[in-house]
């Protein structure tokens, strides 16, 4: 992406002309913030954990499953166990809860807040460009896991009701779709009251596994030797070549790991990293040793040791409780699926969608129909397709490991030359991370057959089309007519006509900020008027998380009763146009009404033609002009008034 700048002559809205006032797109993490400590960690809980803490209701299953071919004796469960913790020990809170979650971007993180941060350390413009589409890779596998987790998460908890009674094994795929839909269905209301029972619900799960845990190691302590990282190198180097088939069940325990710095801009670093180290990873690895010590005494347990560790009198209570923590989990990923959307709009590498936003306090709670509807459909395929959490975690585990990959490779960038540690020190550390990684998508990678395609696909199908849209865009924006024509050649040769004067403001919205906007040449040829105030306005969309109202508007006077301003907008701000513009009131001879009815916004829209021989290939032509026709409304995007706003239309090749 380019970094658009203001020109050297313009006026930049500093703190000194305009002093700082709250922003209603602030960084989300300073609202959160003024609460306790306590409250942010509770919260924590509920939004970043509920994806890993649901993992214990399959992880152990699958590692014994049939797939693994792992005997079921004391040395392969306690070393399977040890492999379990040290993972979550070293993937989990080495790399991420005590190295990644440091590299936040302006208090932002996610895999696209990596990407911008590393791409900033670039020192040409490839290898920025380069880091960046890593990220979008990044992305886009993290649509394929927000499929398969709601899916494997709700199966997984439902399939309890073959433990309470071995005739309701019929239903669970019915019971899971049913409060699949609903979760989908009730997206629109918000999630804002929803959110305030999922910290303490999942505060609840975690103490509960950890009690579960405690009540079977007390009856086989051998379990305890698990915490000998000696045992988890043993049963490694016994398996040989099977050591991949073992990984790829083992990896399960480590989904939803990225969830702790994709939310870090919600909670701040240090709620995430209490309540890892206080509740999750206790809670985990006490209910990992618990299955294996279940595992030692009943090796039959096998079918679903996670339900077997209850006593019949609380399965029921279990099964209520493991679906409730199941629905948080795929909340999570629901609303993760949204952020990550609006980022990607921001950014440049999505059309326009409609974003409703469910809290007037609150900008990071939004709501966008058309990625839920889409997520809703993937789901119910997904579950009627597979039918169980076993068939599940085939595809489940190779979108998030290789996710994993990315955030290490580009962390080198963020470690070596943001903070300046050097190329050695910085390759080492990730090289030791990567080495992890390798080992977890190779282990994947055997699951390809099994439905491991699945989120590779749906990654791959999302690529093209990202990549799609963002170059059909750069065409329409090389071959637009409006690049002809100098902007301030223009209004120079405005001086010397005598157009009639319209009262009012005319606001023309442009990509290229230097040339004539196609709205403004049209209008003054049909109409042959023009407004007393006419702006150009350019909207740019950096690629940081948050820009603040007094980094937000740049003004310069071009005389003729013409301006050029220039909006800046992060990827996480909400474009509020109307409300930004009001920056510009006093200066420089420039007064915008507040009164909708006195203020004409002008919008071009540059409609594609596919061209043979020009651009990209033919199919992807036709893509992008399909995309750009189901693109969103640009004024409701902008939150501009509809009342305001006047739309015209030019064909332009690509």
């Amino acid at each position: 992406m380019q970094d658009h700048r203001p020109a050297p002559e313009s006026l930049a809205m500093s703190d000194a002309i305009f002093p700082a006032r709250p922003d209603r797109q602030s960084n989300l993490a300073g609202t959160v913030r003024k609460s306790g400590t306590a409250t942010l960690t509770l919260g924590a809980l509920g939004v970043v954990y509920g994806d890993i803490g649901t993992s214990p209701l399959y992880t152990i299953k699958e590692v014994f499953g049939p797939l693994a071919h792992i005997p079921r004796d004391a040395p392969n469960i306690i070393g399977a166990v040890s492999v379990i913790l040290w993972a979550l020990v070293l993937v989990v809170t080495l790399k991420y809860v005590l190295l990644i979650l440091r590299a936040d971007h302006n208090g932002e993180g996610g895999i696209l807040a990596l990407a911008s941060l590393a791409s900033r350390t670039a020192r040409n413009r490839r290898l920025r460009g380069a880091l960046l589409l890593i990220g979008v890779c990044g992305a886009t596998l993290f649509y394929g896991d927000g499929v398969i987790t709601p899916a494997i998460s709700v199966v997984g908890a439902m399939e309890g009701l073959e433990v309470v009674a071995p005739s309701l094994g019929r239903y669970v795929v019915a019971a899971s779709l049913v409060i699949l839909v609903g979760l989908f269905m009730i997206q629109r209301y918000g999630t804002g009251k929803v959110g305030k029972t999922f910290g303490p619900v999942i505060l609840l799960w975690f103490l509960v596994l950890g009690a579960t845990g405690i009540a079977q190691i007390v009856r086989e302590p051998m379990i305890l030797a698990a915490l000998n990282p000696l045992h988890a190198w043993q049963f490694l180097v016994a398996r040989g070549w099977h050591l991949f088939a073992a990984m790829s069940a083992i990896v399960l325990a480590l989904t939803g790991a990225e969830a702790l710095y994709a939310d870090l801009g919600h909670f701040g670093r240090r709620p995430i990293q209490y309540a890892w180290s206080a509740v999750v990873l206790p809670g985990l690895a006490l209910n990992y040793m618990g299955q294996g010590a279940l595992l030692l005494a009943q090796p039959e347990a096998v079918d679903n040791p996670f339900f077997r560790l209850f006593p019949k009198l609380l399965m029921i209570p279990a099964l209520v409780l493991a679906t409730l923590a199941a629905i948080i989990a795929s909340q999570a990923v629901i609303t993760g699926a949204y952020s990550m959307t609006k980022q990607a709009i921001q950014l440049g590498f999505l059309p326009r969608m409609a974003v409703r936003y469910t809290s007037v306090r609150e900008a990071g709670q939004i709501y966008m129909p058309g990625v839920n509807f889409t997520l809703m459909i993937g789901v119910i395929i997904v579950v009627e397709m597979f039918g169980s959490s076993s068939a599940l975690a085939g595809a489940y585990g190779i979108a998030v490991t290789l996710t994993m990959m990315i955030t290490s490779l580009l962390a080198f960038f963020v470690l070596s030359r943001h903070w300046k540690l050097g190329p050695v020190p910085g390759a080492a550390i990730t090289l030791f991370f990567l080495a992890l990684d390798v080992l977890m998508v190779g282990g994947c990678i055997l699951k390809l057959p099994d439905g491991g395609w699945l989120p590779l696909a749906l990654g791959a199908a999302l690529f093209t089309l990202m990549s799609t849209w963002r170059r059909g865009r750069a065409l329409i924006l090389e071959n637009s007519p409006d690049q002809d024509l100098s902007l301030k050649a223009f209004v120079a040769e405005l001086a010397g006509k005598s157009y009639p004067r319209v009262a009012g403001t005319a606001i023309y919205l442009v990509a290229t900020p230097n040339r004539v906007p196609q709205s403004l040449a049209s209008n003054l040829r049909h109409n042959k008027v023009l407004h007393q105030r006419n702006i150009v306005l350019h909207l740019v969309f950096v690629e940081e998380p948050w820009v603040g109202m007094s980094e937000r508007a740049t003004l310069q006077a071009l005389g003729n009763g013409f301006w050029r301003v220039t909006l800046k907008f992060g990827f996480m701000n909400i474009p509020d146009v109307p409300k930004a513009l009001q920056l510009c009131n006093k200066h420089q001879g420039l007064q915008i009404d507040e009164d909708a009815a006195d203020v004409t916004y002008f919008l071009s829209r540059l409609r594609a033609v596919p061209t043979p021989g020009q651009g990209m290939a033919p199919w992807r032509e036709r893509l992008f002009v399909t995309m750009s026709a189901r693109a969103g409304n640009a004024a409701e995007y902008f939150c501009l008034p509809d009342s305001s706003v006047i739309q015209l239309s030019t064909r332009v090749p690509i």
